[in-house]
């Protein structure tokens, strides 16, 4: 008879053990469904989020389980529908009716996800205003655009509504000046390029981005103002707002993002000496940073400048690139 174990820690986490006595003859999402309770696509969603796990491995949902396997199934906890406010610090640069400007800290999800239903900016900023523009939905009020998690720097969020569209529609019209700092692998072949590649989601990863003929269209202006050892600090520019763009971007030309450990992962192995190595030890996220923004003000038009320096941690890094190339 097959055996079930259930455990449930402090954080609402539920944990499963099961042992399979005999194959039950169906793929594992099925399996899952039957065995916990589940619907099939809450099941095949956990194992793609990795919480599945068979014999230290992530299995695919059409593995079917064999006689003496172990299956471990984390549940996490039901995400919250409305997001809550919390008392986090938060760099405000710009506040009045209408919208915010932030500085976000690498480190934050800019609002409630599943994975991250705390923590974001949207709930520090919901303890500090008390109320975002409805526009996005209870989990993405106010939010204009996004940074990744560990991507820092600069973010518009909108106050009310009439602010919201007027922004989403200059960031749609391009009328929004955005440019970041970011450091990329090796050396450019020019130093100003332009990158006009269309994205959408990798064919087999769906956590991932890639170019894609026929997707979604992307440009990305890119110039470099350092050349290091073995790799270059670049002012990059976003001409669309597509998710994962410059990242992309980059690692499709051959120069991904220093520190990204989604689309680089062990870059640096591949360059030549040690400098590479030690510059990725000092970079212990992905080099990339909101550093300017420029945009008429919704409501008065006044044209409204904003930039934000380089965090502490990757300011000590380009300093060091400096020292040693």
């Amino acid at each position: 008879m097959t055996r079930v174990e259930r455990t449930e820690g402090p954080d609402g986490l539920v944990a499963y053990q099961i042992q399979v006595d005999e194959p039950p003859g169906q793929r594992l999402d099925r399996y899952l469904a039957e065995k916990l309770s589940l619907s099939r696509s809450h099941a095949a969603s956990l194992i793609e989020a990795g919480r599945v796990r068979i014999a230290d491995r992530v299995p695919k949902k059409s593995h079917v389980p064999e006689a003496g396997e172990t299956i471990v199934v984390e549940v996490p906890p039901p995400e919250p529908t409305v997001a809550e406010p919390q008392d986090i610090p938060v760099d405000v640069l710009f506040e009045d009716e209408g919208f915010l400007v932030v500085n976000k800290p690498a480190g934050m999800v800019v609002h409630p996800a599943p994975g991250h239903p705390r923590g974001t900016l949207v709930n520090a900023l919901l303890h500090r205003v008390g109320q975002l523009s409805p526009i996005g939905g209870a989990r993405r009020p106010g939010i204009v655009h996004r940074l990744d998690k560990d991507t820092s720097g600069l973010v518009i969020v909108a106050k009310q509504e009439r602010a919201h569209r007027r922004l989403a529609d200059a960031l749609a019209r391009r009328v929004i000046f955005r440019r970041y700092l970011a450091a990329s692998w090796g050396h450019l072949s020019d130093d100003k390029l332009r990158v006009e590649a269309e994205l959408g989601r990798h064919r087999r990863d769906r956590k991932r981005v890639a170019v894609v003929p026929g997707a979604r269209p992307a440009v990305t202006e890119i110039e470099r103002l350092e050349r290091w050892k073995a790799a270059d600090l670049l002012r990059v520019r976003l001409l669309t707002g597509r998710t994962h763009q410059i990242r992309v971007h980059l690692r499709h030309i051959g120069h991904p993002v220093v520190g990204d450990r989604q689309y680089a992962a062990g870059w640096e192995r591949g360059l030549e000496g040690r400098w590479p190595q030690e510059l990725a030890r000092r970079v212990r996220r992905q080099f990339l940073h909101a550093a300017e923004l420029r945009f008429p003000h919704p409501l008065t038009g006044q044209l409204l400048e904003f930039s934000a320096p380089l965090p502490r941690d990757l300011a000590a890094a380009v300093e060091w690139a400096r020292r040693t190339s």
